[in-house]
């Protein structure tokens, strides 16, 4: 392995825990865990009891992406629940690299000498432990919405959740129980990409719509993970490399700038903010209807 690499995220959405469990997935599994130590006894939530005992020897088999939550699968039957929160990161340092970061909460050592750490400096990460047959009645995990990168997620699931609801999209879309794990950043350009704008109520979405919507979602999704997620401050991919997708942002963060689908048109004043729900909603009001 090479010098000290990181997997970190800011406020991470779908495609940087993606990024993460890719990352993580790459040097741990197929390897044991020799050393595990816990430095503090809690994070948002306490840590389970002993925690590093029962996953100290185990192999790690797998990983699941949940939402946003990763879900690292023992051989002892039992899965690791990781939740980075809005400052986690996991630090990947090679054999020999000794110095313990600040704020690192969590060491994990593997057979080949490879170390892993977990660094929350706002402590709103978490960590659990959970039977691997039973994960998706885990309390986190239990009431998501389909994930939308899986088949489940098409147009008559999104027409038929958004029936009714007489929130706005942007809102219905970041409902974690209608959809698994899109955030801020992903719902404005795909409801941009879509053509739908942010401030219509779910309910008049129509179904041809909403087959656009989820086409939009899988695309920016699919194209952000390619590139290994948007860097958020220092937000990086597990070879170093900062994500690349912020630059592909099509109006998240672009307040003020043309408009690309309706460039010189004389009626169209460029990407405007507004906020919803205490978030800035980033869209085009000519070409979001």
């Amino acid at each position: 392995m090479g010098p000290l690499y990181s997997v970190i995220c800011i406020m991470p959405e779908l495609p940087e825990v993606e990024t993460v469990m890719r990352g993580l997935q790459a040097v741990l599994e197929g390897r044991r865990l020799r050393y595990v130590h816990v430095h503090r006894p809690d994070l948002r939530w306490p840590f389970p009891a002993g925690l590093a005992s029962q996953m100290t020897g185990a192999t790690v088999v797998g990983f699941r992406r949940r939402a946003k939550y990763i879900l690292m699968r023992l051989d002892t039957g039992r899965s690791v629940l990781i939740h980075l929160g809005m400052s986690g990161r996991m630090l990947i340092r090679p054999s020999g690299a000794n110095d313990l970061p600040a704020h690192e909460h969590m060491t994990l050592e593997t057979d080949d000498g490879t170390t892993v750490g977990f660094v929350d400096p706002r402590r709103f990460g978490s960590v659990d432990l959970v039977e691997t047959q039973n994960e998706a009645t885990h309390r986190l995990l239990a009431g998501l919405g389909a994930e939308p990168l899986e088949g489940r997620f098409d147009t008559a699931y999104l027409a038929a959740a958004l029936a009714g609801k007489r929130t706005p999209i942007k809102a219905a879309l970041l409902d974690q129980r209608v959809v698994a794990g899109l955030g801020n950043i992903y719902v404005c350009d795909a409801l941009f990409r879509a053509g739908v704008a942010p401030t219509r109520q779910a309910a008049s979405v129509s179904v041809t719509e909403s087959g656009r919507l989820v086409h939009e979602i899988k695309a920016t999704l699919t194209e952000a993970i390619a590139v290994g997620g948007s860097s958020l401050r220092d937000y990086v991919q597990p070879d170093g490399e900062l994500g690349y997708f912020q630059h592909a942002w099509k109006v998240y963060g672009r307040e003020g700038e043309p408009c690309a689908t309706c460039p010189g048109a004389p009626d169209c004043a460029g990407i405007s903010r507004i906020v919803q729900s205490g978030r800035s909603t980033f869209y085009c009001p000519r070409a979001q209807r």
